[in-house]
């Protein structure tokens, strides 16, 4: 998505450690009409695509979520990293490693929210190493559900994530594939 990679190169950082910020707009100050026409687009790329959910992990994933779901007229299920007093003990779990906080989550759904008729969309914002789609896809198997593709806003394609969940027979759908990031902030999209 064009207006997407022109964001990332006006407003994204390149950090040590192979970290993209893109915190102006995506993940703590957020562009609402950029999520917008990103739904839009996520749509488009899954019109033919029969979804009764749209799942994703928190926290950052669920801006980019909201729009997709709201496309497509359904239910936007997130999965919370911690099982708190307010989620039915009653849950479906996996562990989830943070590439970006280094560090390993219990991530849980709700049994109440997910079932084995569900056709799923996973959405989330990055896919790095792949680990929190492999969680997600983890807790709707668990479910009986399908998943019916998966949208990322941001893939850093230099990073397995994207190839190991493909080689997997999952259809990722990408709007900015990162190519190559070099320590002078240039940023190299794939075409």
């Amino acid at each position: 998505m064009e207006l997407l990679e022109q964001r990332i190169e006006q407003d994204g950082q390149v950090l040590p450690g192979n970290i993209l910020k893109v915190s102006n707009f995506l993940n703590h100050q957020i562009d609402t009409n950029l999520l917008d026409q990103m739904g839009a687009e996520f749509h488009r790329l899954y019109a033919d695509t029969k979804i009764t959910k749209v799942i994703t992990i928190e926290s950052s994933g669920i801006a980019v979520a909201y729009p997709v779901a709201r496309e497509f007229g359904v239910p936007l299920v997130f999965a919370k990293k911690h099982q708190s007093k307010n989620v039915d003990e009653d849950v479906y779990c996996a562990q989830v490693f943070s590439f970006t906080h280094g560090n390993t989550n219990n991530v849980v759904i709700s049994k109440k929210y997910i079932n084995k008729d569900d056709k799923v969309l996973l959405v989330d914002d990055f896919l790095a190493n792949g680990k929190a789609l492999e969680g997600l896809i983890s807790l709707v198997e668990q479910a009986g559900a399908q998943v019916q593709g998966i949208c990322i806003a941001i893939e850093k394609g230099f990073q397995d994530g994207g190839k190991n969940i493909r080689e997997k027979g999952y259809r990722v759908e990408s709007l900015a594939i990162v190519e190559k990031m070099t320590d002078d902030g240039r940023i190299t999209f794939r075409r």
